[in-house]
């Protein structure tokens, strides 16, 4: 399509090349290897603190995963009219502005996917040590990102490999640890069936406030959108890929969250951030922790490896524009992005080193909720001032599923806006950072010397 089309573009970018060797089956991965990091084994004990309710608790997830399926579909849509690697920066780009899109790409390309390494990373150091006791934390940390990154330097066929490989084996983990939650572990009276009590948690602030943060542990789900221009057939396999994974995880969490409620009881997991450790030792006694503690930890390798996969797409994406990054967008003899990989590693490291990635996650949240928020609102933008463009897939349920997430990420980001102002400004100006940054780069691109005959 042609930048006229969209809004004019300030650098014309490359289609997406012949080369497409990621699967379905691979894209699929991805994206519930991005999605299941710890959230999921960690947010319960602050839940049941103010929503004792086994069938509250299960909704609570449901719903989250119902938003998710909602943005999967409208981000399907654009995926498939847009088939090219980097997620939001491209769809804002081609819906809104390339000033817009180039905002969301600096977010992603600079800390936006370093800083969830280098916390995915921390925790495996964390967990790692009850595997290993005595080994330190932070060199197990770097450890595992550099041993991805070079996983990831091998080229795109390596990385599929070892992601799929990688990801099976977290499911299966998972699924042995639901079955043998709900076989030998020891029922807790808590029902799953719903009661009068529930209208009332289920309308009450802390239901919407948990909604938030599992919505974070559900982020993600839009993974394969970085690597449209690596799929084959993107505009028929991005919206399988990104539904089943969500499904698959969708189902993943609410039977994670059963079986926690299932094997321990409620008092002992309230406010308790390892909830999965505790259930893990009602379930397997005391070698429980252990048994958890290598299961996070080999679903952490693929959720680390998912992300210096995608990650680095988005710098490699903008290279192909933006002159002055051109230097990121070079790729090895395997397709690699071999620079746009080292500078994520150089970032990540530098964020574990200093131990500084939790406060840049703090304050990027707001932005990544900004980012998602408007190309969700691109769909609908696009679906009136352009209804005439080729739709390869038509989000479906529109225009209530674009509605619904646009209300949950709205709410999302008043949540932070007013709990966390300091974080959300601190957010904003990262995104104001980068249009100044644009309007640098746009002026250089204006000012370069014309070549021959050209007007």
């Amino acid at each position: 399509m042609a930048a006229s089309e969209t809004g004019s573009a300030a650098w014309p970018g490359r289609l997406p090349g012949s080369g497409s060797t990621v699967s379905v089956l691979v894209a699929t991965a991805i994206v519930v290897a991005d999605m299941v990091g710890v959230g999921v084994f960690t947010s319960l004990g602050f839940q049941v603190k103010d929503i004792p309710s086994g069938f509250s608790i299960l909704l609570l997830w449901a719903i989250g995963g119902i938003v998710a399926l909602c943005g999967v579909f409208s981000y399907s849509e654009l995926g498939a009219m847009f088939p090219r690697s980097s997620g939001e920066y491209n769809f804002l780009t081609r819906a809104f502005h390339p000033a817009f899109g180039f905002l969301a790409g600096w977010v992603s390309a600079t800390v936006g996917f370093a800083a969830p390494v280098a916390l995915a990373a921390m925790a495996f150091g964390e967990y790692g040590k009850s595997v290993l006791p005595g080994a330190p934390s932070l060199a197990l940390a770097v450890g595992v990102v550099w041993l991805v990154s070079l996983v990831q330097l091998g080229g795109v066929k390596h990385s599929s490999t070892f992601q799929l490989i990688a990801t099976i084996l977290k499911v299966v983990l998972i699924m042995a640890f639901l079955v043998a939650g709900f076989v030998i572990g020891t029922p807790q009276p808590v029902t799953f069936t719903p009661s009068v009590s529930d209208l009332g948690y289920i309308t009450s602030a802390p239901f919407a406030i948990g909604l938030v943060f599992v919505m974070y542990s559900f982020s993600g789900w839009n993974a394969a959108t970085y690597i449209i221009g690596e799929m084959r057939a993107p505009e028929q396999n991005l919206p399988r890929a990104m539904l089943a994974g969500t499904l698959i995880v969708l189902v993943l969490y609410v039977a994670l969250n059963a079986v926690f409620l299932h094997t321990a009881p409620i008092d002992k997991l309230a406010g308790q951030l390892d909830v999965a450790r505790i259930s893990g030792s009602h379930i397997f006694g005391e070698i429980g922790g252990r048994i958890v503690g290598a299961m996070i930890c080999i679903g952490l390798i693929s959720s680390i490896s998912a992300m210096m996969w995608i990650g680095p797409r988005v710098m490699m994406t903008m290279g192909e524009d933006i002159p002055a990054l051109r230097i990121f967008s070079r790729k090895s003899s395997s397709g690699a992005p071999t620079y746009a990989i080292l500078f994520q590693l150089a970032v990540a490291s530098l964020m574990l080193f200093t131990r500084s990635f939790e406060k840049v996650l703090d304050f990027i949240q707001f932005s990544l909720l900004f980012c998602s928020f408007f190309t969700v609102l691109g769909v609908i933008k696009l679906r009136i001032t352009r209804p005439d463009l080729p739709r390869p897939y038509r989000a479906w349920g529109y225009p209530v599923t674009p509605v619904v997430f646009l209300l949950v990420t709205g709410f999302m980001m008043y949540y932070l806006a007013t709990e966390r102002p300091l974080q959300s400004f601190l957010g904003t100006l990262i995104m104001i950072s980068g249009l100044l940054i644009y309007a640098v780069f746009r002026k250089r691109a204006d000012q370069a010397p014309a070549s021959p005959g050209r007007e």
